[in-house]
């Protein structure tokens, strides 16, 4: 039986040594470029056509509305229905501190809340030394293609795993200059608070990290006729809420901040709640017309990290930003932001200027183009505080 055994071993090998370089041509094949295509550069070959049938018309700069509320609750009702069905409520945040370490000038807290009927989410909590209530603010945490962690690119982690805690220190270091946002305004007297996004840190797949798989899982999310990123905003939405309800928090005085994806979250979120009174997004703001761009070599790396279903019919970026108006909001792009072009950016920024002067409030808008690439280092955080001291 051995002998048997090894023999028909013997004879699979050399069936697959026989079968293997033509399995190869086979697959080489197979990939090979047809002489007609469709997509190119990950956009669609007629992606300028496109685009010129972008006429946003629920624009504020075209919609034709006099009044302004008028205009923002006809806006703000059409991007809430482009997100789709959002998810059910929870009936409490019921919230659980889970552990604790006290800071220089302030106590770390994990909590556990219900974020809707169907997740309890973890959470940080930063509390400052001394008596309340404090302004408050939602650190949104990025993208950046590494879904791993979430919150604590934010916050600093405590009670984790050296593995978690050495991959944030790393994270931290390369977009954030070593500084965590979360803890630099903890210091500064801001309760802060982050929690991760669907997919990301404890959000994440039971399989394990794999960036590929969050576009499968929107897609999948799509057909149970709701929106990945939505999703997202709805809990950045609620998550204010539960912070609003913190007893060290002053409600009336958050604000929220980003860096990219963060910051695409941040503008988002000013822009859909009125808890909101002061918005800081740091490297993402553009117009779709570069951003879609293959003479400016632009596509949109996020996937479905920032796509809301025909949202792109009736407004562009800045102008959903723009229903933040008369907010006070910062934005800071790099000149040497890869990410996004400076041509779309300044487009951005004209349009959303023209929406803030309307409204008599321009020297609430600020919008800083630095030198700088993708990235949120520690004078840039300097200046969101300076910001969050001036109107929060």
């Amino acid at each position: 039986m051995r002998r048997n055994g090894r023999l028909w071993l013997m004879a699979l090998a050399a069936m697959l040594a026989l079968t293997g370089p033509a399995t190869a041509q086979t697959k080489k094949a197979k990939v090979q470029k047809r002489e007609k295509y469709e997509f190119s550069f990950d956009l669609p070959s007629y992606v300028e056509q496109l685009k010129q049938e972008l006429t946003y018309p629920l624009a504020w700069r075209n919609s034709g509305i006099k009044k302004f509320s008028k205009w923002q609750k006809r806006a703000r009702a059409k991007v809430f229905e482009c997100m789709m069905t959002p998810p059910k409520a929870a009936d409490a945040f019921d919230m659980e501190v889970v552990a604790e370490e006290q800071r220089d000038g302030y106590r770390a807290l994990k909590v556990m809340f219900n974020q809707n009927a169907y997740v309890r989410t973890m959470a940080y909590v930063l509390v400052p030394d001394g008596e309340g209530p404090f302004p408050a603010v939602n650190l949104l945490h990025d993208h950046g293609g590494h879904l791993f962690i979430g919150k604590e690119k934010m916050i600093r982690p405590f009670g984790v795993s050296q593995e978690v805690m050495d991959d944030a220190d790393e994270w931290a270091k390369n977009l954030y200059d070593s500084q965590y946002v979360g803890d630099y305004l903890a210091r500064h007297g801001y309760v802060c608070f982050s929690a991760d996004a669907p997919m990301w840190g404890e959000r994440g797949r039971e399989e394990g990290v794999d960036r590929s798989k969050l576009d499968i899982v929107a897609g999948n999310m799509m057909m149970l006729g709701r929106d990945l990123c939505a999703f997202m905003h709805y809990d950045d939405i609620s998550a204010t809420e539960f912070l609003a309800s913190l007893p060290w928090v002053d409600a009336k005085r958050i604000g929220c901040m980003g860096c990219s994806m963060g910051a695409y979250r941040a503008w988002m979120l000013a822009a859909l709640s009125d808890r909101v009174k002061v918005g800081a997004a740091v490297c993402w703001m553009t117009t779709t017309d570069v951003q879609m761009s293959v003479a400016d070599k632009k596509r949109e790396y996020g996937g479905f990290a920032n796509c809301i279903p025909a949202l792109r019919q009736y407004m562009d970026y800045p102008d959903i930003a723009s229903l933040a108006a008369p907010k006070a909001m910062l934005f800071i792009n790099g000149t040497r932001d890869h990410l996004f072009p400076v041509r779309g950016v300044n487009a951005a920024f004209e349009q959303m200027h023209n929406t803030w002067q309307h409204l008599g409030a321009d020297d609430r808008l600020s919008t800083q183009l630095w030198d700088v690439p993708h990235s949120c280092g520690i004078d840039i955080q300097a200046e969101v505080l300076r910001f969050f001291q001036k109107h929060l």
